[in-house]
C-alpha cells in the first residue's frame, strides 16, 4: 500500500514539472518576439532629401505594421532625431538613441555626420542604414555597423568620367562644397578620369554652410567663377548642395557661362532637387539651361510616387532618397524577422570600458551595447528582395548591386532623360533592364540621345578655349646652326621662319579659333639642341609646345602627343663613291662568279645527259670518242643561242632539252637586261651597301648633333657608341666622309632623309646607299591629350590635300645641281639565288630522265642474263654484256619489224586451230 502511494506521489510531481517546463519553453518562445522593436532616424527634417525622407521612413514603418507577414506579432517602433547637418548634433542624437534599447538607426543623411556616429556604432554595435551619405570613403573596414543603402558617390563619378570620355573631353573644372561629401566625390572623380586619360585641371572649394553664418556668398561665388572663366577647360562638374548650386548657376549666367561653349554637369544633388520642389524653382529654370545632370536610377517607383503626393499634401515631390529611406526600413525589417527565426534576443548589457573611464558626471553608462548587433549586422547584409529602388542586395564591398543612374538634360521648364549608365553596360539610350533582357553586358556601343547644350545649340561643344588670361602659348623653336631651312632665328629678334614654321603658320591659320602664341628659342646656338630634352620639357610642363624638325619616334610619343606629320622622314646611310668604267671585261659584271660556274656546270650536265639518252637510238650523237666528246660541249653550248643541229629523238632527251632551254632564255634575258644597264648608265660604286654592311664591319660612322639616330644606332642596330662621330654641319659631313675612316674620318654617315636630300643637292660624292631602314614623319609636339595636337593634324591633312603643303615644300627644299644626275650607284650584280629554282627544276628534270633510261636499261640486261647458260667467267662476261647493251646501236625500225612478226605468227596459230576444228 505504501508502494504504491509513494509511485503515485513521484508520477505527480514528474508530471507538473513536465507542465512547468512546457509553460517555461513557451514563454521563452514568446520572449523572443517582443512586443515592441525600437529603432531609430537620424537626418536633417529641413533638407531637400530630409523633407522627403521623413515622410518616407513614416510611409514605410506603416507598412511592415501592417504586413502581418514579416514582423509577426512585433511592432515597429520608430524615433527620429534631426542633426540639422551638424556633426556634434548628430552625434548627441546616436547618443540619446543608445540610451532607449535601439537596435538599428536609418541614417544619417550627412556623409560629414556619418563619419562622425560610425565611431558610435562600432562601440555600441548598432548598424546604421544611410540612405543619403555617398561618400566613398566612408569605408566598411574602417566603419564596420555603417552600411550604405543608396548608391556609393564612386560609382556616380565613374558616371561622370564616362560621360566626359564618351564627348572626348580631356579637361574639367570640379567646383565642390568643402567637406567629406564634396572633397571625396572629387577625389573619386579625379581617379576616374584618370582611368580614362583625362584629367581634373582645377578643383574650385566652397565652404559649407549658409551665407550667414560664413560670409561667403554671391561675390565669393562670383570670383570663383571669373577665375574659372579665365581658364582652358569649358566643361564644368558641380558637386554641391542645392542652394549654393543654384546661386552658382545664377551668377553663372549673369556672367555669360551659361552660353555657347560652356559644357555643365550635375551630380544627382540637382535631379534630386528639382523632383522634389520642381514647382516652385520655375524661376530657377532658366539659370540651367542645357546642363546636364544624373539622378538614380529606381525602377520600381511609379505606383509609390503617385501615393506620394498624398501622402505630402503636394507640397513637395518624391526624389531617389526617398525611396533608399522607405527601402532602408524594409531591410530593418526583413533582417529582424530572420534574426528573431534564428534565436536572436533583443538584450543589452554596459560597456564596463564606460564606468571606469572616469567620466562620470557625463552620464554614459546609461548607454549599453546592443548583444544581437552583429547578428543583426550579417542578416542587414545578406538581405535579398526587391523594393521601391529595384533588386536589394548587397555584394563583397557592402554595396548595393547593380549601380545605375539617369542622365537628364536641362531643357525649357523641364527635364528629359537623353541615356542610362550602369556599371555593366556603361552608357546606353535603353534602361538597364532592357539590356539585362537582351543579354547585353558592355558588348554595345556607348550611345545617349542628342543633348541641347548652353546657348540652344545641338552641336557638341568643343569643352575648352584659349585661356582668356592674357598669356600666350609658349611653342619651343630648336635653334639650328645646320640646316636652316628647315627652322632658324631671325638675328636680333624672336621671329623664326624656316619650311617646319611656314607649315605650322598655315595649319593655325586654318583653325576655326584664334590661338595665341610665342615662339620661344631652344638651344645655345652653338650645336643643334637635343631634340629628346626639347620633348621632356614639353612633357615638364615648361613649354606648352614645339615647332620644328622633330622626328615621331616610340620614346617621344610615350610622353607627349605630336600630330599628323607633315614630313616623311626615315633613316638612309650616305656613303663615298667612285665612278665604275665599262673596260674590256664588263661583259662578266653581270652575274657573279658563283653564277658563272653553276651555269657553266649545267651546260655540261644537260649535254652529257641528252647524250646518254639520246647515244643508243640517234646516230648524231654516235661516232669515234673524240667525236661524241665535240658533239657533247657543241650541243651544250649551242643551246645558248638555240643553235643547236642535232635533233632529238627520244621522249626524255626531248624533255630534258625543253626545260633547259626555258632556263637558257631566263638567264640569256637577264644578262642581257644587266648588260645593257651596266653599258649605258654610270655606274657607281662604293664599298658600303647599307645599314646591314656598317653592322658588319668596325668602321667610324657619323650622324647629326641632336638627331635620335645615335640612340637608334646603338639601341636597335646594337652597333658600339665609340665607333658613332657627331657631327654638326653639312661641311663637317663632307671633309669626314672625304677623309674616311681609317684618317680620323668616317665610312658613312647615317641621318633622316630630309637633311640628306639637302645635304646631297650640293655635295656630288655622295649618295644614298642601300635602302631607308627606318620609316618615320615629323611632326608638332604637345602634351599629353592637347585638344590642338588634334586640331592641328586636321588642318595639316587640309594643306595636304589642297596643295599648299607641297607649294611650302618647293619653296624651301627644292635645289638644283647634282642631286639630279642620272648616274646610279652599281647595283648588285645578278646572284645564284635569283635562279637557283630553275636550276633546281632542270636539276631534277635530268635526273628523273636518267633514273627512268636505266631502269629500262637493267630490266633488258636482266631479260638477256636469264636466257644465257651459265659458265665460268660469268661476271665479267654480265659487265660486257651490260656495257655492250649501253653502246650498242638500236634501231628504231626493230619495234615495227618485231610487231608485224607478232601479228603473223598470231594469224597462223588461228589458221591452225580453225582446221582442227574441222577435222573433227
Amino acid at each position: 500500500m505504501m508502494s504504491v502511494l509513494v509511485w503515485n506521489l513521484v508520477v505527480t510531481l514528474l508530471l507538473n514539472l513536465g507542465i512547468f517546463l512546457t509553460n517555461g519553453l513557451t514563454s521563452h518562445n514568446a520572449s523572443t518576439r517582443p512586443a515592441v522593436v525600437n529603432i531609430g532616424a537620424i537626418f536633417t527634417f529641413d533638407s531637400t532629401i530630409g523633407r522627403v525622407a521623413k515622410v518616407a521612413i513614416e510611409e514605410a514603418v506603416k507598412d511592415v505594421n501592417a504586413n502581418s507577414s514579416v514582423l509577426r506579432g512585433s511592432e515597429l517602433r520608430i524615433e527620429m532625431r534631426s542633426s540639422n547637418c551638424s556633426g556634434f548634433l548628430g552625434m548627441v542624437g546616436a547618443l540619446q538613441f543608445m540610451e532607449s534599447d535601439t537596435v538599428a538607426i536609418v541614417g544619417p543623411q550627412s556623409s560629414v555626420v556619418a563619419h562622425i556616429i560610425s565611431h558610435v556604432a562600432n562601440e555600441l554595435q548598432v548598424p546604421l542604414l544611410s540612405f543619403a551619405a555617398t561618400d566613398p570613403t566612408l569605408s566598411n573596414l574602417q566603419f564596420p555597423y555603417f552600411i550604405r543603402s543608396t548608391q556609393s558617390d564612386l560609382h556616380q563619378m565613374t558616371a561622370v568620367s564616362e560621360i566626359i570620355d564618351y564627348y572626348t573631353w580631356r579637361e574639367v573644372i570640379a567646383i565642390y562644397i568643402d567637406d567629406d561629401y564634396g572633397r571625396n566625390g572629387v577625389l573619386a572623380l579625379d581617379d576616374a578620369l584618370a582611368a580614362r586619360r583625362c584629367r581634373i585641371s582645377y578643383k574650385a572649394g566652397i565652404p559649407p554652410g549658409s551665407e550667414s553664418e560664413l560670409g561667403y556668398g554671391r561675390s565669393e561665388i562670383m570670383d570663383i567663377l571669373v577665375k574659372i572663366a579665365l581658364m582652358e577647360s569649358r566643361v564644368i562638374v558641380l558637386h554641391v548642395y542645392p542652394d549654393i548650386g543654384f546661386l552658382i548657376f545664377s551668377v553663372a549666367r549673369y556672367l555669360g557661362m551659361m552660353e555657347d561653349g560652356y559644357v555643365w554637369i550635375a551630380t544627382d544633388w540637382l535631379s534630386s532637387a528639382l523632383d522634389s520642389n520642381f514647382p516652385n524653382l520655375s524661376d530657377k529654370m532658366d539659370d540651367m539651361q542645357g546642363v546636364l545632370a544624373l539622378r538614380q536610377h529606381t525602377p520600381g517607383s511609379k505606383s509609390f510616387t503617385e501615393n506620394f503626393k498624398k501622402l505630402s499634401g503636394g507640397s513637395f515631390g518624391l526624389n531617389s532618397y526617398g525611396l533608399y529611406a522607405y527601402d532602408s526600413v524594409w531591410i530593418i525589417a526583413h533582417a529582424l524577422d530572420a534574426f528573431f527565426d534564428q534565436g536572436g534576443v533583443i538584450s543589452f548589457s554596459n560597456d564596463s570600458r564606460l564606468s571606469n573611464a572616469g567620466i562620470a558626471d557625463l552620464h554614459l553608462d546609461a548607454m549599453s551595447i546592443f548583444n544581437g548587433g552583429k547578428l543583426l549586422l550579417d542578416n542587414i547584409l545578406n538581405s535579398d528582395f526587391i523594393g521601391l529602388t529595384g533588386h536589394i542586395k548587397f555584394d563583397s564591398d557592402r554595396s548595393l548591386v547593380n549601380p545605375a543612374y539617369d542622365i537628364l538634360n536641362i531643357i525649357g521648364t523641364g527635364f528629359r532623360t537623353v541615356g542610362y549608365w550602369s556599371n555593366s553596360s556603361g552608357l546606353s539610350t535603353l534602361t538597364p533592364e532592357n539590356l539585362d533582357s537582351k543579354k547585353v553586358n558592355g558588348s554595345h556601343n556607348q550611345e545617349l540621345h542628342s543633348v541641347i547644350w548652353p546657348g540652344e545649340i545641338v552641336t557638341k561643344p568643343r569643352g575648352w578655349v584659349f585661356p582668356n588670361n592674357g598669356k600666350l602659348l609658349k611653342i619651343a623653336v630648336p635653334i639650328r646652326v645646320s640646316y636652316k631651312e628647315f627652322v632658324s632665328q631671325l638675328p636680333g629678334s624672336n621671329f623664326s621662319k624656316g619650311f617646319c614654321i611656314d607649315v605650322f603658320v598655315s595649319a593655325v591659320n586654318l583653325l576655326p579659333y584664334a590661338v595665341p602664341y610665342q615662339f620661344v628659342p631652344f638651344g645655345n646656338g652653338k650645336e643643334n639642341p637635343s631634340y629628346t630634352e626639347l620633348v621632356r620639357l614639353i612633357a615638364a610642363g615648361v613649354f606648352d609646345g614645339a615647332v620644328g624638325d622633330i622626328a615621331i619616334v616610340t620614346n617621344r610619343t610615350r610622353i607627349v602627343d605630336f600630330t599628323q606629320p607633315y614630313a616623311a622622314s626615315g633613316l638612309v646611310v650616305v656613303a663615298p663613291f667612285k665612278k665604275m668604267n665599262t673596260g674590256a671585261w664588263a661583259f662578266l659584271r653581270p652575274f657573279s662568279p658563283t653564277l658563272w660556274a653553276v651555269t657553266a656546270f649545267f651546260f655540261l650536265v644537260v649535254g652529257t645527259v641528252v647524250w646518254i639518252l639520246e647515244h643508243r637510238i640517234n646516230d648524231e650523237f654516235r661516232g669515234t670518242p673524240k667525236r661524241q666528246i665535240i658533239t657533247i660541249l657543241w650541243f651544250s653550248l649551242s643551246t645558248l643561242f638555240f643553235a643547236h643541229r642535232e635533233n632529238t629523238a627520244s621522249t626524255l632527251g626531248r624533255i630534258v632539252l625543253l626545260i633547259w632551254l626555258f632556263v637558257v632564255l631566263i638567264i640569256n634575258s637577264s644578262y642581257t637586261a644587266s648588260l645593257t644597264s651596266i653599258l649605258t648608265v654610270q655606274q657607281l660604286s662604293s664599298p658600303i651597301k647599307g645599314i646591314d654592311t656598317l653592322k658588319k664591319t668596325n668602321d667610324r660612322i657619323g650622324y647629326q648633333v641632336g638627331s635620335f639616330a645615335e640612340r637608334y644606332l646603338v639601341d636597335e642596330i646594337g652597333i658600339s657608341e665609340s665607333r658613332l662621330v657627331p657631327l654638326g654641319t653639312p661641311d663637317a659631313y663632307a671633309d669626314a666622309l672625304l677623309k674616311g675612316s681609317d684618317k680620323g674620318g668616317v665610312a658613312a654617315i647615317v641621318d633622316e632623309r630630309p637633311y640628306v636630300e639637302l645635304f646631297l643637292s650640293n655635295q656630288c660624292k655622295f649618295r644614298v646607299v642601300g635602302r631607308e631602314f627606318t620609316k618615320s614623319g615629323w611632326g608638332f609636339a604637345f602634351p599629353r591629350d592637347s585638344p590642338l595636337a588634334v586640331d592641328l593634324s586636321t588642318a595639316i591633312l587640309t594643306l595636304s590635300e589642297n596643295g599648299d603643303l607641297q607649294r611650302i615644300h618647293d619653296k624651301w627644299l627644292i635645289r638644283s645641281g647634282c642631286s639630279t644626275d642620272n648616274s646610279e650607284l652599281e647595283s648588285d650584280r645578278l646572284h645564284l639565288k635569283s635562279f637557283w629554282g630553275l636550276f633546281l627544276i632542270c636539276g631534277i628534270a635530268c635526273f628523273v630522265a636518267l633514273f627512268i633510261y636505266f631502269c629500262q636499261v637493267f630490266r633488258r640486261f636482266r631479260n638477256i642474263a636469264r636466257a644465257a647458260p651459265d659458265s665460268g667467267g660469268a661476271g665479267s662476261r654480265r659487265l660486257q654484256t651490260l656495257l655492250s647493251l649501253i653502246d650498242e646501236k638500236k634501231d628504231p625500225r626493230d619495234k615495227k619489224r618485231q610487231k608485224v612478226e607478232r601479228s603473223i605468227s598470231n594469224e597462223s596459230r588461228d589458221c591452225e586451230i580453225g582446221q582442227d576444228s574441222e577435222r573433227r
